[in-house]
């Protein structure tokens, strides 16, 4: 994310997990211990509105959203009959922010696993956006025996920026750019670069609810944990490992989006020949088994906000689906 300009305040500021910003559903948690720290995920479990179908639908978040950002997804599956559990992770939103963490896709993948057992959820249709994405793979990796189809919204991850050239930051470095955080950048960040150049006051609500929780009391702790996650994101790719997955997916991309990680310090020629979504999808379809690509012309990083009616006639055509 490029943040420049002055420090700007937000309209509403957040406690470090996220106190005062309204959930679209009844906010719950879960309470485990992980890595000798008493943590706790918030997370919203949603029954199914219409004729219960007895399926399970989780949601995984990306990196700038939070379970709150699926609302409309929530909506369209409970009210097709689904379960819908929408978790915030460790370091994110309404979740702890340790003050040290080993943040891995696996760590964070076995929390998950670990709340969904709790609620008595042994297999589910795991779909992920974003970073969400690269989380979705790692679980479906690393539990294929509790993942019944695979969704991946726009996943990061799709190639590896490291490999490509793109430089290294020190967590160091990550986090003196996230306690420079703010408003207009995230704003101007996702409108270049998730939009296409285009906004609606719609996507207003998720800039507050980023920049309100970058900006209130957990200021420092929210940076540092954001921080360390854009180092898991830029050091653990999946890319490699799309082949050896064995559930049905579904590959759901926007084909005008540009996000790739650390693209702001990359060289112009680096820059150049990465997060070009419109060849990644396809690239990821014909590495994944039993792929399917929904490519969305025009649309960028969040296609399930951009275009809800579209996204969500496409994903629920494909959960309907049995093998």
């Amino acid at each position: 994310m490029s943040i420049g300009g002055q420090f700007a305040i937000a309209a509403q500021v957040y406690g470090p997990e996220l106190q005062g910003f309204s959930y679209p559903y009844p906010l719950q948690h879960y309470a485990f211990v992980s890595q000798g720290r008493s943590l706790q995920m918030g997370y919203m479990d949603v029954a199914a509105t219409g004729k219960p179908n007895g399926r399970v639908a989780v949601l995984m978040h990306g990196k700038n959203f939070c379970g709150a950002s699926w609302v409309e997804t929530i909506h369209a599956l409970s009210d097709a009959g689904y379960r819908v559990v929408v978790p915030d992770q460790i370091g994110f939103c309404a979740s702890s922010k340790p003050d040290s963490y080993q943040y891995t896709f696996q760590q964070l993948a076995a929390n998950t696993r670990d709340l969904l057992l709790s609620l008595g959820v042994q297999k589910a249709i795991v779909i992920g956006h974003s970073t969400g994405g690269m989380l979705a793979v790692r679980y479906a990796l690393s539990y294929p025996d509790r993942v019944e189809r695979l969704a991946l919204v726009n996943p990061i991850g799709l190639e590896d920026w490291k490999a490509l050239g793109v430089p290294y930051r020190t967590v160091d470095q990550w986090n003196q750019r996230e306690l420079n955080l703010n408003a207009d950048g995230v704003r101007n960040y996702e409108r270049a670069t998730y939009y296409g150049g285009r906004w609606k006051p719609e996507y207003e609500r998720w800039v507050d609810m980023l920049a309100g929780l970058n900006q209130g009391p957990g200021h420092a702790l929210v940076a540092w944990n954001s921080a360390l996650i854009y180092d898991m994101i830029f050091t653990q790719p999946v890319v490699y490992e799309f082949k050896n997955l064995c559930v049905p997916t579904l590959l759901l991309i926007g084909d005008a989006d540009t996000t790739a990680i650390g693209s702001d310090i990359a060289p112009p020629e680096v820059r150049a020949k990465i997060g070009h979504y419109r060849d990644l999808g396809k690239q990821a379809a014909q590495a994944i088994p039993q792929a399917t690509l929904i490519e969305f012309q025009g649309l960028g990083h969040a296609p399930q906000i951009e275009d809800p009616v579209g996204f969500h006639k496409a994903l629920l055509g494909w959960m309907a689906l049995r093998d």
